[in-house]
């Protein structure tokens, strides 16, 4: 790595002069974000390359480490890659890309074996086929859910965390979050294509300047356009509003996944009950006792993500309710102990014991099924700039997301992402231009920050959530515009922070949903529409290409 530090002299409107001091690193790779995706594709690439791995809070800071279940894959020979295949494709209602879907499913084996031989402690179990413990999830048709107890995500996050820390070719730039990225258009390259981004150094203010032959999108999910959500405070859309002010295409945008079951209390935030817990059994009940699911699905607690979701929220605004219960307190209660430690715990400080009495659910925003455009390698429309994980929109989820699929696609499309950053001959790493305040002074209101993004996140709860209607998305169509058009005023005339960074982003991401899901005259998989709520018979994509998008020039 190479580290320029450039002097700058910049002239303002009252012609006082002042001296901006900025940084410019020298990488081989960047990728923005550190959950399983970005840190797979560092670790993967580390022993050729020098890389740089920037996240805006810390390593640990990702829905990654909050991901419950387990992974999704075909371990054992009573299942099959075509029963994972066509489990994906009942989830997904039939709008998943045939190739991407197989191309994971095959390679999941592989991503589990390269976690286990990197130490993840999955829970095991000796006496079965694979020595490991497989639950099952909603939507899976078999046992293949490998897990380490009910904190998966947190002991994969844990495991790549040591080895990147350990690793002399992964430098590390926590609480740096991506302002933009880079075209070579800026340095009369455009050939290149992405050749960087400009970060903002959050602890110091400072924004600084990554220069790279690849970038690597790795930024997560959009939950926090949502009032309500199980995501961290970090999920703000980042790469999808990078990657469209970039110029690539997004697709599927519309199809947000509410997780069912999230706990209800005031004093709990973002905390999800995991798919396992009724895979394990779980029954959903309404507050006197009396079962639902069977009513709504013949596969009842087991059906998919989006038929619980839209039964829960029927079922709560048919009787008056704040939340329904899940009841899992008929398993012993040792049994719920050792398979759900972290859930258990977690409520129990709450006051609320699993195993004696049922836990109270909401639904909340959990996953973002679409995004921006890539293909099997993981490439997006510009040349040398990549997405992986939430950001990406790869096609395998489809309309819906099927359980523990997630983490699967970080791994298998962040080994794919690697191989073809290793297949190419290495370029010159481009002298980038030093990020220009030359125009700009320090905010006199952020208060209109506070108030425009409680505006957004209350407007896509209300209008944009579980059950659709022309009507609701019209309105918060209008509400985005304008917000869209203060908020780019506010980032025009003052220097950047952390919130109005994230702001812009998920303004543009709430207006990308919006346009998508005003396109889709259908319900369909997460997609619920009271104006449309029949299924078209040929399941289409729903495709946005930004004013400034080209087809990628062929290689």
């Amino acid at each position: 790595m190479e580290y320029l530090s450039r002097v700058i002299l910049c002239v303002f409107p009252d012609l006082t002069r002042h001296t901006i001091v900025t940084s410019q690193y020298q990488y081989d790779v960047l990728i923005l974000g550190s959950g399983a995706a970005g840190q797979s594709i560092a670790l993967l690439l580390a022993d050729r390359l020098k890389v740089a791995l920037v996240t805006k809070r810390t390593l640990a800071d990702s829905a990654s480490t909050l991901a419950q279940g387990g992974i999704a894959a075909v371990l054992g020979t009573t299942d099959s890659i075509e029963a994972h295949i066509r489990d994906t494709f009942d989830a997904g209602a039939g709008l998943c890309d045939p190739d991407v879907t197989r191309y994971t499913v095959e390679h999941s084996r592989e991503a589990i074996d390269w976690l286990i031989r990197r130490g993840v402690p999955f829970t095991r179990e000796e006496d079965t086929e694979i020595g490991f413990h497989l639950t099952r999830e909603g939507g899976h048709s078999h046992r293949r859910i490998i897990h380490a107890a009910d904190a998966t995500g947190a002991a994969v996050q844990t495991t790549l965390i040591e080895a990147v820390h350990a690793h002399p070719n992964i430098d590390i730039h926590e609480y740096h979050i991506a302002i933009d990225l880079i075209h070579g258009e800026r340095i009369g390259q455009p050939e290149l294509g992405c050749v960087g981004a400009y970060a903002l150094d959050i602890k110091n203010g400072r924004v600084v300047t990554f220069a790279a032959r690849s970038t690597a999108l790795a930024t997560g999910g959009t939950g926090k356009v949502y009032l309500y959500t199980t995501n961290p405070d970090i999920a703000t859309g980042d790469g999808v509003a990078m990657a469209w002010r970039a110029g690539c295409r997004v697709r599927n945008m519309e199809f947000i996944q509410f997780h069912p079951t999230c706990l209800y209390h005031p004093q709990a935030k973002s905390f999800l009950i995991s798919e396992a817990v009724r895979g394990e059994g779980g029954l959903l009940k309404l507050p006197d006792g009396t079962r639902f699911m069977p009513a709504h699905d013949a596969r009842a607690e087991l059906a998919p993500r989006d038929i619980v979701a839209r039964a829960i929220d029927f079922e709560m605004k048919k009787h008056g309710l704040d939340c329904v219960y899940l009841d899992i307190s008929h398993k012993p209660a040792d049994w719920l102990r050792g398979y759900f430690p972290t859930i258990h715990a977690h409520c129990l400080e709450l006051g609320i014991d699993i195993t004696r009495e049922p836990i109270p659910v909401v639904p909340a925003a959990h996953y973002s099924c679409g995004g921006i455009v890539t293909d099997l390698a993981a490439r997006t429309d510009i040349p040398n700039l990549y997405a992986v994980g939430e950001s990406a929109g790869t096609g395998l989820h489809g309309a819906n997301r099927l359980a523990s699929n997630s983490l699967l696609e970080c791994l298998v499309f962040g080994r794919a992402a690697a191989r073809d950053i290793l297949a190419h001959a290495p370029a010159p790493i481009p002298s980038l231009p030093a990020w220009d305040e030359s125009r700009v002074a320090d905010a006199d209101e952020e208060v209109v920050i506070t108030h425009n993004w409680a505006e957004l996140r209350q407007a896509m709860w209300d209008y944009v959530g579980i059950v659709r209607t022309n009507k609701r998305l019209q309105r918060a169509g209008h509400r985005i515009r304008l917000l869209a058009r203060e908020i780019e005023e506010f980032y025009s005339n003052f220097r950047v922070s952390n919130d109005l960074i994230e702001l812009r982003n998920l303004v543009v991401t709430a207006g990308l949903i919006v346009r998508c899901a005003l396109r889709r005259r259908e319900s369909r998989g997460l997609h619920y529409s009271s104006d449309y709520p029949y299924t078209l018979p040929r399941a289409r994509d729903t495709v946005l290409r930004p004013p400034q998008f080209s087809p990628r020039p062929p290689d």
